[in-house]
Parts: C-alpha cells; sequence; structure tokens
C-alpha cells in the first residue's frame, strides 16, 4: 500500500498538519468522491426518477449505477435488496418499525450495542410490548456463543439485532456462527455493519444475513448516506416505514398502491449528490482493497497498544490482545478526565473522540466514565502513532 500516495488524495492530510484518529466517528473523504459530489451539483442537479429531461435521465442512471456498486460490494443477489438511508440508524428503524412487531415478541441484542440498536428496542418494549434480551459479553469484553445459543434455546426469538464490530472496543462478534445458531432456531438476524463494512469484505449471501446496516459517512462517503440490504423476499413482505412521494405507484383520495421494492422504503427526493458519492467511495475501497485496510489497521493497532501498555495507570478496554480490536483502540487513565485528554490533543492537532462513544449503557453498567477512542484507518501511518505517543506522554506528566 503506497501510503505517501494514498494520503494525497485526502486533502486534509497533505500537509501531515493534522492527525486524524476519529475515522470510527467519521471517516474523512477522499478527493475523488468530493469531485464526484460537485459533478452532481454542476452538471446534472436535477430530480432522479420524476422528469423526463436528459439531466433527470443522468440522475437516474447515476443512481441506478449506485445501487448495483453496492449490492456487488455486498454480494447482493439483485441490486433491488439495497435500500438507501440515511445512515445505520435509519436501518435499523426501519426494521424496527416494519417487521410486525406485536406484544410478546423477543428480540435480542449484545450488551455492547450502540445506542442506534438499543433504544429502538426499548422503544418498542414500551409502546407494544416486545421483551428485549440482552447478551452479556465474557470478561474479555468478547461475545459469549455459548450464552447466545442457551438463550436462543430456551426463548423463541423473532430478532437478534447485532453489532458485528463494536465501536467501543474494536472487537468484531463471530458473526457467521451467530447467524447458523440464530436461523437454526428459526430467528432473523440484523446486522449493524456500521463498524465493519469500511474495514472488511462483507460477502451477504456466504453469511446467509437476512439484514444488515451500515452509514456511508464511516467509509470515505457523504454524511447522511446509509445503506439496508434485506433479502427479497423480506423486503417485499415489510411494511413501508416512511411514506409519501415515491414510494406509490398511483393514489386517489382514500387509497394508494405501493412501488415495489426498493422504491416503497425510499420516500422523497433523495440525498442524490450523497448516494452517487457514496458509490464513489466504495469504487475507491475497493481498489485500495479491504485487505490491505484491515492489514493497515491491525498493524497499527499492535503498534501503539504496545505502547500504551509500557506507560503507568493506562487501562486498555477490552481484549490485550490488538489483533482482536481492529482499528480501535480504546483506553483511559486512572484518575484523569478523558475529555481533557483530548481537548489537549487537539491542540496539538490529534483528533480524537472522548466519552461513552453512544455506548452509554455499557460504560454506566461497568461504572466507567468513558474512554479515549483512537481510531484508525488506511490512510494513518506509524508516524502519527509516534507523535500521538509524544504527545500523550506530555500531557499525562501535566496530569498526573
Amino acid at each position: 500500500m503506497d501510503l505517501q500516495h494514498i494520503r494525497q488524495d485526502f486533502p486534509l492530510l497533505r500537509d501531515n498538519k493534522i492527525v486524524y484518529f476519529d475515522s470510527a466517528c467519521q471517516s474523512l473523504r477522499s478527493q475523488s468522491v468530493i469531485d464526484k459530489i460537485v459533478e452532481y451539483y454542476t452538471d446534472y442537479p436535477a430530480c432522479g426518477g420524476r422528469s423526463m429531461h436528459k439531466l433527470a435521465a443522468r440522475v437516474t442512471e447515476e443512481v441506478d449505477a449506485a445501487r448495483a456498486t453496492i449490492a456487488k460490494f455486498l454480494n447482493a443477489k439483485k441490486k433491488e435488496e439495497i435500500i438507501f438511508t440515511r445512515n445505520t440508524t435509519e436501518g435499523i428503524n426501519l426494521i424496527a418499525n416494519s417487521l410486525g412487531f406485536k406484544s410478546g415478541d423477543i428480540v435480542v441484542t449484545s450488551d455492547k450495542e450502540h445506542n442506534s440498536n438499543l433504544i429502538p428496542w426499548q422503544v418498542l418494549a414500551e409502546k407494544l410490548g416486545i421483551k428485549h434480551l440482552i447478551v452479556k459479553s465474557l470478561p474479555d469484553n468478547t461475545f459469549d456463543l455459548a450464552a447466545f445459543e442457551t438463550l436462543l434455546k430456551k426463548n423463541k426469538v423473532k430478532l437478534v439485532s447485532i453489532v458485528q464490530t463494536s465501536n467501543l472496543d474494536g472487537v468484531t462478534n463471530p458473526i457467521e456462527q451467530i447467524i447458523n445458531v440464530a436461523h437454526q432456531h428459526q430467528a432473523l438476524v440484523s446486522i449493524d455493519a456500521a463498524q465493519s463494512a469500511p474495514h472488511e469484505k462483507i460477502d451477504v449471501q456466504k453469511l446467509d444475513a437476512d439484514f444488515v446496516v451500515f452509514s456511508g459517512h464511516k467509509m470515505l462517503g457523504p454524511s447522511g448516506t446509509g445503506i439496508l440490504y434485506g433479502k427479497q423476499k423480506l423486503l417485499d413482505n415489510l411494511q413501508p416505514f416512511l411514506v409519501g412521494g415515491d414510494t406509490v405507484a398511483s393514489s386517489t383520495y382514500t387509497e394508494h398502491e405501493f412501488l415495489p421494492v426498493p422504491e416503497k422504503f425510499e420516500a422523497g427526493l433523495q440525498d442524490y449528490a450523497g448516494i452517487i458519492g457514496l458509490a464513489e467511495a466504495v469504487r475507491y475501497l475497493q481498489k485500495v482493497g479491504l485487505e490491505k485496510i484491515a492489514q493497515q489497521e491491525e498493524e497499527l493497532n499492535e503498534y501503539l497498544t504496545t505502547e500504551l501498555l509500557k506507560l503507568p495507570k493506562v487501562k486498555i478496554l477490552g481484549p490485550e490482545d490488538a489483533k482482536q480490536r481492529g482499528g480501535i483502540v480504546s483506553f483511559y487513565v486512572e484518575k484523569v478526565d478523558v475529555h481533557q485528554i483530548a481537548l489537549m490533543l487537539s491542540e496539538q492537532g490529534i483528533m480524537v473522540r472522548s466519552g461513552q462513544h453512544c455506548v452509554h449503557s455499557w460504560f454506566n453498567a461497568h461504572q466507567l466514565k468513558g474512554s479515549v477512542r483512537v481510531s484508525f484507518y488506511f490512510y494513518n501511518t506509524k508516524e502519527e502513532v509516534d507523535r500521538f505517543v509524544r504527545e500523550l506522554k506530555k500531557i499525562m506528566n501535566v496530569l498526573l
């Protein structure tokens, strides 16, 4: 991987002044993605699928090509299984509000879910009386597959909604085994792939995944873009969550006829620039290679982990083995405010995330106020890690 060449593709990194270690929140965008967005607004800024003129036809073609690109990226059987959303959160809410839950239905999640995959089920428990069961992690914060299997044996579960890679500590759950166990017990599976789709190959047919949701903004794509993949037969049976313009073939004052999948789930004017930009981001990632991306992140994680373990009072969340934490190093320093560390790093041009990372439930259960989260992507370097460690040591000397 030619890092020097790649870094030139990202405007923020060209002068090496900024160290961007917050890609789990939102990745940077390559110049090619920025150019593709500008292309839409400059060359064909029109409505897709509505008007008959040639600008509209170009939009429709670009959006259709984007759908096909993302279907190929996931190895979906057909492009119609790809639904454009605003983000992972919307995709999960669509499933929660469209799958026809009723009182007594059971949804299972892990204890490390992002609020996007926790709050929708809590709301349905309050509104409809569904049951939400949680699988607790093992002591090292990895997934307890045995406890999961026992839970499914004892309960008739309708849906397992599970994160693939945690944004809390970078641990990847054994998703293939989880799906196999769930299907053995006639439960559907929805995968929160927000932190996995940007970093590793997801083959929905090989996994036999029922639903997969992820966001564009974590994988070089524009903010406000996301994907819901669903098996065609399941999507056909779901009721639309948001309805209105572009979801119906026809309507009268008293009746309506919904369009087929995917249009029935894509209400209103879409973010055409975002969708087209997301497809360009996917093409860029495929050009770089997801295996190379994962390898670069693992090397950086191991390098930083080794350095952090040398420092006093530093505690890393999750397994000590960096290979189990992908591109995330989440840590805290005993008796030091995590936000203070992040602010002081920012003053030195190093951008990290501090807090509870939208996984308040886990932090509250473990009586921790938060962590400093370093999240790598393929454009980061060992030299940046060295700079981070130097500045962290200075901060600790001041605060401890």
